[in-house]
């Protein structure tokens, strides 16, 4: 597992003590990548104990323990002004599985970063790092794809009900490799109209509007919002009482419905998976 802090403009890898015998090294004994704090809901009555109403997940805080080794001391004084520069703002921690695919999430240092100076070449310091988000986000995005573009008929792509030619209305299975819930982005290209996603727990989003031939609209679940390619809100065309719905962890069924459909029309569901932990 290989970790990296970045930001636009730089990219420090925290393994190059190791590779090179100088650089920024990150040590052991870092804590905060193991299950993120909850808060709990109870409601207690009159009664013994109470009864538990749900969690929400609070941010992560990382201790991040450094040992930065310079070749002379204008290549420490550089080290120490990119980790400075990196830690002056928002940066996003990476890590690199064996298999290459990047977990990351955004942070913030709250703290730390302070160091006893010796005059050598070689500074120790931890920093704290807090996580908003406290999930770890895929690089890999999962996508499942309806339509000519999948190299197969838009209906025989589904599990498909007996309706007419030009409606397609029935059931795609989705594998959320995850520990947490997924948030679907849907793209649909016409031509079709009235829009139903049904969730694997029964919730239900509905677009009323119609997409002429190869008009595209965009339904991102975790933003909420629903535009076409050219950023226009079609938000207002959403049904009464609209849920934004998530893909939950393993293997689910979702339902899918879009009518006035030809062979040119296509659905694709992409989602970014999300784990609690890394190792």
């Amino acid at each position: 597992m290989t970790l990296v802090l970045e930001n636009d403009v730089d990219t420090l890898r925290l393994d190059e003590g190791e590779q090179t015998g100088h650089g920024i090294q990150a040590l052991a004994g870092m804590t905060g990548l193991g299950l993120p704090p909850v808060a709990a809901q109870w409601l207690e009555g009159a009664g013994d104990g109470a009864r538990y109403r749900g969690q929400r997940v609070l941010p992560r805080e990382v201790d991040l323990p450094l040992d930065i080794a310079g070749r002379d001391r204008a290549h420490l004084q550089q080290l120490v002004s990119r980790l400075a520069r990196m830690l002056s703002g928002p940066c996003r921690m990476v890590f690199i599985d064996e298999d290459g695919v990047r977990w990351s999430t955004l942070v913030v240092r709250v703290g730390g970063g302070d160091y006893p100076y010796t005059g050598g070449l070689d500074v120790q310091t931890t920093v704290t790092l807090r996580a908003p988000d406290p999930y770890l986000h895929s690089s890999v995005i999962s996508t499942e794809r309806i339509g000519m573009q999948s190299g197969q008929p838009f209906l025989s792509s589904l599990a498909a009900l007996p309706v007419a030619s030009s409606q397609a209305i029935g059931e795609i299975s989705v594998d959320n490799p995850g520990d947490v819930d997924a948030y679907p982005t849907w793209e649909i290209v016409g031509p079709g109209k009235d829009l139903t996603l049904t969730s694997p727990r029964g919730e239900i989003l509905r677009w009323t509007g119609t997409l002429a031939a190869g008009e595209r609209l965009i339904i991102d679940t975790r933003a909420a919002t629903v535009k076409d390619a050219k950023g226009a809100n079609r938000y207002t065309l959403l049904d009464t009482a609209p849920r934004f719905w998530t893909l939950p962890p393993g293997i689910s069924t979702a339902g899918v419905s879009l009518l006035d459909t030809t062979t040119a029309s296509r659905i694709t569901c992409s989602w970014r998976p999300r784990i609690w932990m890394v190792i």
